[in-house]
């Protein structure tokens, strides 16, 4: 994410327990029975987004988008596997009135609990290993999600769609998911929307097809990816500009009237740099949406990162790099959102560094100084944030982005590029932790 009101500062990180400090109060051990799994997961920030016993394979979604009543009428098809014996177990859903939830095709009861919570009951209990699919059918206007930072997330509504976005929080307000970012999934995202307007979700377009006064738009994700990189941000997009990069890998660029694309003019230097750098582009598609979406931030949703008015080079670069660190190699628990927005911010350097600009070290001197030893700034290390309102601080990003560049220094250049890429190709498509990032660091310098 790169969030407009971020400033520069930082330096090093320091790995203290995790924030006490929560959004909500974590989900008491005893509140369920084991065997039907947790409405939560535990995250330091925020318990309750996903769910225990349960592993999503792949998530079929069929959206169509009323603009006239801004009603969402969707159908969640989600193909799971058991991960223990289950009597029931839930989804993490925002608002909608649920009409119907099957489970293997058999209707099955349901009840809506807490702020998120669609709890499930199938006919027939499940058993460890099982595979299983769930369909819920949901209608109703989508409600804005806010953070605790008071940005706004979800499905967004604009003047002439929807901007659609779900870090850390928002993909609950659009459709049925298991919201942990440790359970990555495939998917395919249909949406209808009127005619003549444009719907853009993540990978590759599949088809669009018009009937009825209704255009029905069909994207694939191929590749395995947490459920709050989801997109499905909709409106009037008269440029979708399709290429590839070398490599084959399509290319999908949607420009809102009245805003324009010279930000993404290196998008393919852009690619190559990072591809060189870090180890090949993750995905089968890439690309971007430039929208009015009101949100005043741009977010890195898998193969296409939204972008809130028209986007600067700088935060171009961030949100491609993103690509790699954040949607491929992802954190497990938000508390290590460092582990994204600092190896973004630290890509911004390199990139500028390696096209005849200032140096990375440079970057970093600039940042030192730019407050004095006094300021506040200094006490808030990048991996114990402290509670979610500073989810997105300048801690996470600048001093994230310092800490990289000071091992940089630390360790020496071959090393330390080595180790860049042995963390991305050893967790590619997976989570880890920060503790994980320090003892691969150990691990390929040596020190």
């Amino acid at each position: 994410m790169h969030r407009s009101i971020i400033v520069a500062g930082a330096i090093a990180l320091v790995t203290a327990a995790a924030p006490t400090a929560t959004a909500q109060a974590a989900p008491s051990p005893s509140a369920k029975p084991f065997a039907e799994g947790a409405a939560g997961v535990g995250d330091p920030f925020f318990p309750f987004a996903g769910n225990g016993g349960y592993d999503v394979g792949h998530y079929d979604l069929a959206l169509k988008y009323d603009y006239s009543t801004q009603v969402l009428d969707g159908t969640a098809t989600l193909q799971a596997r058991a991960l223990q014996k289950l009597r029931r177990f839930n989804v993490d859903l925002r608002g909608f009135d649920v009409t119907s939830v099957r489970v293997n095709g058999k209707a099955s009861t349901f009840a809506r609990t807490g702020e998120q919570e669609l709890e499930i009951t199938p006919r027939t209990p499940l058993i460890t290993g099982q595979a299983f699919t769930v369909r819920v059918s949901y209608k109703g206007v989508p409600q804005t999600v806010i953070d605790p930072d008071g940005s706004s997330e979800g499905w967004v509504k604009t003047t002439d769609g929807a901007f659609v976005v779900g870090e850390p929080q928002g993909s609950p307000g659009w459709f049925p998911a298991n919201d942990d970012p440790n359970d990555k999934a495939t998917f395919d995202i249909a949406v209808a929307v009127p005619a003549g307007k444009t719907a853009l979700a993540n990978g590759v377009l599949l088809s669009s097809a018009t009937d009825g006064g209704w255009t029905t738009w069909r994207w694939r994700q191929a590749q395995p990816m947490s459920a709050y990189l989801a997109t499905a941000t909709n409106g009037d997009f008269p440029s979708l500009v399709t290429g590839a990069l070398p490599d084959g890998t399509l290319i999908y660029n949607a420009i809102a009237p009245g805003l324009n694309g010279d930000g993404l003019a290196r998008q393919k230097e852009i690619h190559a740099l990072f591809s060189e750098l870090f180890g090949p582009y993750p995905f089968g598609a890439t690309g971007a949406i430039i929208d009015d979406g009101g949100v005043d931030y741009a977010l890195e949703t898998a193969t296409k990162a939204n972008y809130d008015g028209s986007p600067s080079e700088q935060t171009v670069v961030h949100e491609i790099s993103h690509e790699w660190f954040g949607n491929a190699v992802t954190l497990e628990q938000w508390p290590d959102i460092w582990l994204h927005e600092g190896f973004a911010r630290w890509s911004q350097w390199i990139f500028t560094e390696k096209t005849d600009g200032p140096t990375a070290a440079a970057a970093f001197r600039k940042a030192y100084n730019a407050r004095p030893a006094e300021s506040d700034f200094w006490t808030l290390p990048p991996a114990d944030l402290g509670e979610p309102a500073n989810l997105f601080a300048a801690q996470a990003y600048v001093r994230g982005g310092m800490t990289l560049q000071a091992l940089r220094e630390t360790i020496g250049e071959v090393p330390f590029f080595r180790l860049l890429r042995t963390w991305y190709a050893e967790n590619r498509y997976a989570n880890a932790s920060t503790a994980d990032f320090v003892a691969t660091a150990e691990r390929v310098s040596g020190q």
